[in-house]
Formats: C-alpha cells, sequence, structure tokens
C-alpha cells in the first residue's frame, strides 16, 4: 500500500471517529435539551422529527451529489452543514426556542447524512485500491467515537455544563480537524466519467441499479442489521427496564456492553473476513445476533436476557460496513450502488425504531423484538449475496499499485492482494478464504478459544 493510499485511509478513519463523537454529543444531551425547552416526551418526538427528515434529505441528495462533484466537496458541505446545525441547536437551547432546534437539527442531520454517503463510497474506493478490507474498521472508529462522546457528555451532564458550550466545546472542533483530514481525500474521487454526464450538462444519467436483483438483496441484508443496531440504539435500555425489570443504570450498563461490542466486533471483524472470507462473516454474524435476540425476547431472567445482549451487539456489528463494500463492487457505478444500499440502510435506522415502538404500545416491547429478530435471521439466509464476485467480460482497469481482479475466477470471497502491499501487520492476517461448510463453526471456535484464553489469564 503506497504513502498517498495509507494516508486517505487514515483520514477516513479520522472522519469516522468525529462523526461519532459528534453524534454521541448530541444525544447524551437529549434530556437536558427537552427540560430547556420545557417540553414533553411526545412534543420532543416531534422535534426529533426534524433529525430524521434532515438525514433522510441528506442521504437520498448525496449520490448524485457524489457522482456529479466528487466525495471531497460533499463531505466538506456536509461539515459546514453541520457545524451550522450545531450553532443553531445551541442558540435555540439558550433561547428555549422549540422551532429553532427543529431546525438546527434538520441541518445537522442533513450534513451528517451527505456526509455520511460520501466517506462510504471513499471507503469503498480505497478498499478496491489497496485490496485491503478497510470498511469494518472505518465503522469501529465510528462506534468508538460515540463511546468517546458518551463519555464526554456524561461528564458534561455530571459537571452542569450548559448544552451550548458542551455541543460547540466538542463538535466545533471536531468540524475542524474533518476538514483538515479532508486533505487526504484525492479530488475528483467518485465522481462520474464526463461521458456519464447528460448533454444538457444538468445532471449524471444514473443506471438503474434498483433493478439489480443481487444488489437488491444485499440492501435487504443492510436493511435487517440496521434495523438490528437501530432498534437497540433506541429502545434497548427500556427493554431492560420494562421487559426485563433492570433499574434504570441497569438498563444504561446492558446497553454500554451492546455499544462495547458492536466496536469489538467491528475492530476484530477483519481478521476473520480474511480468514473465513465475506459469505460466511456476514451468516455467521446474523446467526450470532439471532441468538442473542432470541434469548432476550424468550428468557425470563435478567441476568440471561443481559448476557446475551453483547451476542446480539456482535452479530449487529459487521453486517452494514461489509454489505456496503459488496455494494460497490457488484457492479458498475459504485456511487449510485452504495448510495442506494445506504438509503435502505438508514431508512431502517430512523424509521424501523419507531415502528417498533408503535408495535411495541400494542403488545409489548419484547415481543415486537420478534420482528427484529425475524429480520436478521432472514439475513442469514441471504449471506451469499455478499460474496465477492468479478464483473462480467473485462478485467476493470485499477490505478496504480490497486488490486485488479481477474474477469474469470475461481469462486473466491476475495480477491488476494499482492503480498507486497502489505504491512507486516496486514500481511499476518492475510490469509486465503476457506469455502467449507465448516467456516462458520470455525469463526465460532475461533471466537471460544479467544475467550478461554482470556479466562484462563485472567485466572
Amino acid at each position: 500500500m503506497d504513502q498517498a493510499v495509507r494516508r486517505r485511509r487514515q483520514s477516513l478513519f479520522l472522519m469516522f471517529l468525529l462523526a461519532g463523537i459528534a453524534m454521541s454529543s448530541w444525544v447524551t444531551r437529549t434530556p437536558a435539551i427537552r427540560d430547556e425547552l420545557d417540553v414533553s416526551t411526545a412534543q420532543m418526538g416531534l422535534v426529533l422529527f426534524g433529525l430524521s427528515l434532515g438525514s433522510m434529505l441528506g442521504i437520498i441528495c448525496s449520490g448524485r451529489l457524489v457522482s456529479r462533484f466528487g466525495t471531497r466537496p460533499v463531505i466538506t458541505w456536509g461539515t459546514w452543514l453541520l457545524i451550522a446545525g450545531v450553532v443553531t441547536i445551541s442558540a435555540g437551547s439558550a433561547a428555549a426556542s422549540v422551532l429553532a432546534v427543529t431546525a438546527g437539527l434538520c441541518a445537522f442531520g442533513a450534513g451528517m447524512g451527505v456526509g455520511d454517503v460520501a466517506v462510504n463510497v471513499d471507503g469503498t474506493g480505497v478498499e478496491r485500491i489497496s485490496g485491503v478490507t478497510t470498511l469494518p474498521a472505518l465503522h469501529g472508529f465510528f462506534s468508538l467515537g460515540t463511546v468517546c462522546g458518551a463519555g464526554a457528555g456524561m461528564a458534561a451532564t455530571a459537571a452542569g455544563v450548559p448544552v451550548h458550550w458542551h455541543l460547540a466545546a466538542v463538535v466545533l472542533p471536531a468540524a475542524g480537524l474533518l476538514l483538515y483530514a479532508m486533505r487526504g481525500i484525492p479530488a475528483g474521487t467518485g465522481r462520474a466519467a464526463p461521458e456519464a454526464w447528460r448533454e444538457d450538462g444538468r445532471g449524471v444519467r444514473h443506471p438503474a441499479v434498483w433493478k439489480d436483483g443481487r444488489l437488491l438483496l444485499i440492501g435487504a441484508i443492510v436493511l435487517a442489521m440496521a434495523l438490528a443496531e437501530g432498534s437497540a440504539n433506541d429502545w434497548l435500555p427500556l427493554l431492560m427496564v420494562d421487559g426485563h425489570g433492570m433499574d434504570a443504570t441497569s438498563g444504561s450498563l446492558v446497553y454500554a456492553g451492546f455499544a462495547a461490542a458492536m466496536t469489538l466486533g467491528r475492530f476484530t471483524g477483519t481478521f476473520f473476513l480474511n480468514r473465513f472470507g465475506r459469505t460466511a462473516v456476514v451468516r455467521a454474524s446474523a446467526a450470532a445476533g439471532a441468538v442473542g435476540l432470541l434469548l432476550v425476547i424468550a428468557s425470563d431472567n435478567p441476568v440471561l436476557a443481559g448476557a446475551a445482549v453483547p451476542l446480539w451487539g456482535l452479530g449487529a456489528a459487521l453486517g452494514f460496513p461489509l454489505a456496503l463494500s459488496a455494494a460497490g463492487e457488484s457492479g458498475p457505478d459504485e456511487t449510485a450502488r452504495v448510495s442506494l444500499v445506504a438509503v435502505i440502510g438508514y431508512v431502517a435506522f430512523l424509521v424501523g425504531p419507531p415502528g417498533l415502538g408503535f408495535l411495541g404500545d400494542h403488545i409489548g416491547l419484547r415481543p415486537a423484538m420478534l420482528v427484529v429478530l425475524a429480520c436478521v435471521a432472514c439475513a442469514a439466509l441471504l449471506a451469499p449475496a455478499v460474496e465477492t464476485r468479478p464483473r462480467t467480460g473485462v478485467a476493470a482497469s485499477a490505478p496504480d499499485g490497486a488490486v485488479e481482479c481477474p474477469a474469470t475466477a475461481d469462486d473466491t470471497d476475495r480477491c488476494e492482494p499482492p503480498a507486497h502491499l502489505l504491512t507486516v501487520a496486514e500481511r499476518a492476517f492475510a490469509l486465503r478464504p476457506t469455502e467449507s461448510d465448516s467456516a462458520c463453526a470455525n469463526i465460532y471456535a475461533g471466537l471460544l478459544k479467544q475467550a478461554l484464553a482470556s479466562v484462563g489469564n485472567a485466572a
């Protein structure tokens, strides 16, 4: 991997970390903002609709913006929208203005949505050029950022720091670092070729990627795994309190276990991906998530239910980033394909949890989670859709130092990069995937061995 690609990966790592910090900093202060606005929980739900609306608008527009202008300017615009949103939220909170906070959340969500699709498009490009799995670690840095931001938010709350000072102290420097990190992103990344532009110059001709059956199956996997993650983010503490009789502190601790398991899964997932291949890892992840969900739903023992939550988190960790990788290489027009799958995922993030809440009002939260369980189980069955397949007919041309997948190849789960492109650490994990039927069992065996070794060392 050459220096330019390495610097580009580091820039993306920083972007994901800071995005996680920004998001969790806002989330941890929602109770304080509700109190400053003096609104009910139902009214606060309407305020939060601004965030959902802005996020969906940003995500829907991002794909075409990237195709027209490239990832670098789109990330820049998203960053400035995020800054404007934070400033508006801070001012609205200080002035107790519901309208200002709602408008600020809309701008904040639009900035996050626009930038998120763009950085994921850039991440799939880095994977293609370097031949090194990148997206799981990128999303791991986002999870790490949420943990750091949540810690800072709890400290600010305990110290009685006003919301506007806290958000300004965290998000504005983070936005400045994001702008600095973009220096590592080459200009023109993700931009459509001139021949793809319309004759009138007013836009880009996008192929009808939604007609690709395999891409829609990948989108179904993303929807299921995003629902598994989003439902935990929104409902897990309440599920533990109302469904299993835990106190609020224990419910928060269980959620912390979920977040930690997701972070661990994303940082360690590359090892299993390189060892067993994408299909086996997605299948094993979905199976683990389904087992964790089943125990949480079916068990009346709160200790067992709480202990099963990290399994839920591990299961939800890798499906989203690995499906994005598969979408990017599933055919021509990488930007349109990643954007479509990302939109499907964020629909699940934004619409799924409120739908579960509505269903939970009628049948209870524990039975409502059966919907999530069914979706995750289906994702395990659809896992072969994420298998790496060479594009038909010709080998894709790649920049200098990139890995070119041949036009015809054995049915492998990834294109092996040349050894000289790997660092010493990466070379240690660059093992050929196996396509045996026992791949999932081998993954679980590896996890079990690591767990037993940790217990032995502790003893």
